[in-house]
């Protein structure tokens, strides 16, 4: 099909640009709040599967915002909504452990967010982190939702 002029236009104001946004800034968000301070043990999981999807997101926002989708061999043409599609389950499902890690993380802090506490906490950041979790697994889950309902009606395109 011949790429039309109005394209990246037309998918920045779709449903799936606008979330594609949202994951792009939400991720950003969380990663930056973890590798910008001072992390340990399982918040490793959380910054990879941050890192991970935030990349895999990007590539797949601009390839479908360049209209280029179908020079991704294997993945790209008529595959693209069932590779998007697997992409989000996926971002969804591992985002699930990391909410869940930061959650604990979260707790086991709590205890320094008394004003009285005067040493360096780690409680803001986790929560803070734990939002962007939260956040991200949700506009992961809109996509979901939203690539499955097309995939069942039988459309082949993110848009």
């Amino acid at each position: 099909r011949p790429p039309t002029p109005i394209f990246p236009h037309f998918f920045l104001k779709s449903f799936l640009g606008i979330v594609r946004i949202l994951q792009i800034a939400f991720g950003a968000g969380l990663w930056v709040t973890i590798a910008a301070n001072k992390y340990e043990g399982s918040i490793h999981f959380v910054l990879f599967v941050a890192v991970l999807f935030w990349l895999l997101t990007l590539a797949l926002f601009f390839l479908t915002l360049l209209d280029k989708q179908d020079l991704v061999p294997l993945l790209g043409g008529e595959r693209w909504l069932a590779t998007n599609l697997a992409h989000d389950v996926a971002a969804a499902v591992l985002y699930l452990p990391a909410i869940a890690v930061m959650i604990y993380k979260t707790e086991r802090n709590s205890y320094c967010n008394l004003e009285q506490y005067k040493h360096p906490c780690m409680y803001k950041i986790y929560l803070t982190a734990a939002v962007f979790a939260c956040l991200c697994c949700l506009v992961y889950l809109l996509s979901v939702i939203y690539g499955a309902c097309r995939k069942c009606r039988g459309e082949q395109t993110v848009i």
